[in-house]
């Protein structure tokens, strides 16, 4: 199994002192800065684009960007957030025309593809792709908003994604985003997860540092 990597989204920081935050939660122990990127048309909500990535690293943020964009669609995206200085960029199969030539344009665009899968999305996306993907997103939660609860029946989603993976002997990390929080990171963990995104469950909290500490604690009783 590879190292376990924690992705804050900066969806659930202070927004008026963004890079201070993002600083305070790596400083903290987080591994991968994560952006949800929503266009208020794949989803019912509108966050922030290409220029806060840009904004970012100008500042002088240098961990990985983890960009996760519920935009439709996609490929113009893809294309600004790669010149913004994303590192990682996933998308909806929903979202795209053509999956192949999406995760093509990320690839030729110098960043590592992702395919997100919803709730109810089935995994057959997956089947003549696979030799393409960095990572695999898992939604434990209906994508537009921050703060919901973890979906129970995820984790069977999980274990089904985790044998594919394995199955498949690519090296593909197994993301999960939505409701991940202390007490249940162990059993997401356990279902065959390595890359897990948190966002109020840090942000919300006065101690960035505490709350990553508890959650590695968790991760290092996985069996």
């Amino acid at each position: 199994m590879k190292p376990y990597l924690i992705a804050p989204s900066i969806l659930s920081a202070d927004f008026s002192k963004l890079g201070e935050e993002v600083d305070k939660v790596l400083a903290a122990g987080a591994d991968i800065v994560h952006f949800d990127v929503m266009d208020n048309h794949y989803v019912p909500n509108l966050t922030i684009g290409p220029l806060v990535c840009k904004a970012l690293r100008k500042y002088g943020i240098t961990a990985d960007i983890d960009v996760h964009l519920m935009v439709k669609p996609v490929d113009d995206m893809i294309k600004q957030f790669a010149d913004a200085g994303a590192s990682y960029i996933s998308f909806h199969p929903e979202a795209s025309q053509h999956v192949d030539r999406s995760l093509q344009l990320i690839i030729d665009s110098g960043c590592k593809p992702g395919l997100v899968f919803n709730p109810a999305t089935p995994l057959q996306h997956l089947d003549h792709v696979m030799h393409k993907l960095h990572h695999i997103l898992l939604m434990s939660v209906n994508p537009g908003f921050g703060g919901q609860s973890f979906i129970p029946q995820t984790l069977e989603k999980l274990l089904q994604t985790r044998a594919l993976i394995d199955q498949s002997g690519f090296d593909i990390r197994l993301e999960i985003d939505g409701g991940v929080k202390v007490d249940n990171i162990r059993a997401i963990a356990e279902a065959g997860a390595d890359m897990f995104v948190a966002g109020s469950a840090i942000f919300d909290q006065a101690d960035y540092q505490l709350v990553i500490e508890q959650m590695r604690s968790e991760l290092a009783l996985v069996n």
